[in-house]
């Protein structure tokens, strides 16, 4: 009943008696088997010949290790049952068949790990001379060995692996549309208005096989893209830059005030505050860190340190009572030799200064205690002693009133060597505790600016590699 009607049609005189077109897919579809490989000879293996051009880079999940791109896929091959004779039909010379009527080589993307939005083109093109032109846009979901090492100055290479998931290369042989250059400096179509950059597209032909009997063709595709690094460096990496140099900064305050303790905790806390806000940013991955990863982690130990040392020099220099004086071979080694080497010739002065703006404070209880002890213990012959000590005539006895005169006198006068002693010890140790200031400022110092410098170094690198 069918066959009739096709032939009815073909003959009827009416609507369709111009239909060249008509005629042509009738012509064709006669007696064509598309599930058979288009050759007359089987022997003869079929050349697809396919074609790749990068539209857009939708999304690339580092932590899956998926990839995710728009590409434009083509491929053609000759079909020897789809031949005609453009003379025979109005010159015609191309015409479009419904792909499902069609011979269609199975050439799949082996890294394909989800099914894309990818829009249905139910139509190929095909010429008088049999040549078939499959052209259709896919969304690919394949899987990618992804290296967030270097973010956010990586590179990526991912690779799309054509090749026929059944025919042996004696079936179905696969080459390139283009030559490699021209696919491999291709972005004409490529939308580079993203976070990613497209580098270049290399492609490769191989052949393997998996019994060392039957051998398979396959074209492989390395798709190479770079991230713009812009974005992750004004919102990631400036804040820490600036947050470390105040660090820097914090170290000219007095190494005595309490302000300086003050200032690096909340530093310390702010830092804190800030790689809550960006671990959200940061790609994670099971099988690595990325270095501005390590680069947060090694800024907040320095941090950490820099805390460290100001609370242990503000602890050396604070001022109190009784404080043991500098041992020599510490004052030797802190205040001759360091004060050299560091150069720092005005620590005298400096020191003095400090003094001046923080003075000790009055010794009330040793004063309370010392005038205790003088009045109530001290003898009579305390008191003679004293008054010789002064050079004072000796009187037998001694007026109550004259001697408690003596004995006041004395007690100041040992409140006062006290207290210049005690203030020669906080001298010293406020010159140890800013010599030592110095040198690890130094050294901390010198540390951040290695580990600054390197790290730059690496991304600069790899920013222009």
């Amino acid at each position: 009943m069918a066959c009739g009607r096709v032939k009815k049609i073909g003959n009827n005189p009416g609507r369709f008696a111009n239909a060249t077109l008509v005629r042509l897919s009738e012509y064709l579809s006669t007696g064509y088997k598309k599930g058979v490989r288009p050759v007359k000879n089987w022997r003869q293996s079929t050349m697809v010949a396919i074609d790749l051009m990068v539209y857009s880079i939708l999304n690339v999940d580092e932590k899956n290790q998926v990839l995710t791109t728009y590409v434009w896929y083509r491929q053609q091959w000759t079909d020897e049952f789809l031949v005609w004779n453009p003379e025979d039909f109005d010159e015609a010379k191309k015409a479009s068949i419904p792909t499902a009527n069609v011979w269609v080589p199975d050439i799949v993307i082996n890294e394909f790990v989800d099914v894309g939005k990818s829009p249905d083109i139910p139509y190929v093109y095909v010429s008088h001379d049999g040549l078939v032109r499959n052209y259709k846009p896919i969304q690919v979901v394949t899987a990618c060995t992804l290296n967030i090492y270097n973010f956010p100055f990586d590179v990526q290479n991912c690779s799309l692996t054509f090749q026929s998931w059944l025919h042996t290369i004696n079936d179905i042989n696969i080459t390139l549309m283009r030559s490699p250059e021209d696919v491999k400096e291709d972005k004409s179509v490529f939308m580079n208005q993203g976070e990613w950059e497209l580098l270049h597209v290399l492609s490769k032909y191989n052949s393997f096989s998996l019994d060392n009997d039957d051998y398979y063709a396959e074209m492989k595709f390395h798709v190479v893209i770079r991230r713009r690094p812009l974005f992750y460096t004004v919102n990631l990496l400036l804040p820490s830059i600036f947050l470390m140099v105040m660090d820097v900064v914090g170290f000219y305050l007095p190494p005595d005030s309490g302000e300086r303790v003050s200032f690096k905790i909340t530093l310390l806390l702010g830092y804190s505050v800030f790689l809550i806000i960006v671990s959200d940013t940061l790609p994670a991955t099971a099988i690595g860190t990325p270095l501005i990863g390590v680069y947060f982690v090694v800024c907040m130990a320095l941090l950490v340190i820099s805390l460290t040392e100001t609370v242990l020099i503000v602890r050396l220099v604070h001022q109190q009572d009784l404080q043991p004086r500098v041992p020599n071979w510490l004052r030797h080694l802190v205040l001759e030799r360091a004060a050299t080497l560091l150069c720092v010739r005005d620590k005298h002065k400096f020191c003095s200064s400090l003094l001046a703006s923080s003075p000790l404070p009055p010794y009330t209880e040793n004063n309370i205690h010392t005038a205790s002890h003088c009045t109530h213990h001290h003898t009579c012959d305390v008191s003679r002693d004293h008054g010789r000590s002064l050079g004072l005539p000796v009187r037998d006895p001694t007026p109550p009133v004259m001697d408690n005169i003596l004995q006041e006198v004395s007690c100041i006068r040992q409140y006062l060597d006290r207290r210049d002693e005690s203030r020669d010890v906080a001298k010293e140790w406020l010159q140890v505790g800013y010599v030592l200031d110095v040198l690890l400022f130094r050294v901390y110092l010198v540390a951040m600016l290695t580990y600054s410098i390197t790290l730059g170094t690496l991304w600069s690198v790899w920013q222009y590699a």
